[in-house]
């Protein structure tokens, strides 16, 4: 039996990322003790400055917002437990630089992420080219980190 996939279109959101590592060999099914992926709504930043946060997906370990400005998809905006995924959090060891003195990492050139509490992974996805790494930083400065680094 093959493992391999029909799929032709390169899915470069944050659910292929997360299907990547969730099937790799070795790879386990969503933690028990996984966070439900309602308790990450509040932590989200609110709709201002002309962009709207629109929630587009929840599951158990995974909050998902589109931001939009005029009608338009600017970006991602996600919060994963890598309880799941304990590869996800791994690659953080290897930051050498901080946003708002959490470890982050610059992956690709459309995607920013942080590692909150050693556990949630906090990213910023541009889906237009006018929403910039700087555009990813101050949005993923915005999510109410504090409280998301308490979440048990």
């Amino acid at each position: 039996m093959s493992g391999a996939t029909a799929c032709s279109k390169v899915d470069d959101s944050p659910y292929a990322q997360v299907q990547k590592d969730s099937t790799q060999r070795g790879a386990r099914a969503v933690a028990k003790d996984a966070e439900q992926g309602s308790s990450f709504n509040k932590f989200f930043p609110s709709s201002g400055q002309g962009y709207t946060v629109v929630f587009s997906q929840e599951k158990k370990g995974f909050a998902e917002a589109k931001l939009k400005k005029d009608a338009k998809d600017m970006a991602l905006l996600s919060i994963s437990d890598t309880a799941s995924l304990p590869t996800a959090a791994k690659k953080y060891d290897s930051a050498t630089e901080k946003l708002a003195g959490y470890p982050v990492l610059e992956i690709g050139n459309t995607q920013t992420g942080i590692l909150v509490a050693d556990r949630y992974q906090v990213k910023a996805l541009s889906r237009d080219p006018e929403f910039t790494k700087e555009n990813r930083r101050a949005w993923i400065q915005k999510f109410d980190l504090i409280g998301l680094s308490k979440l048990k």
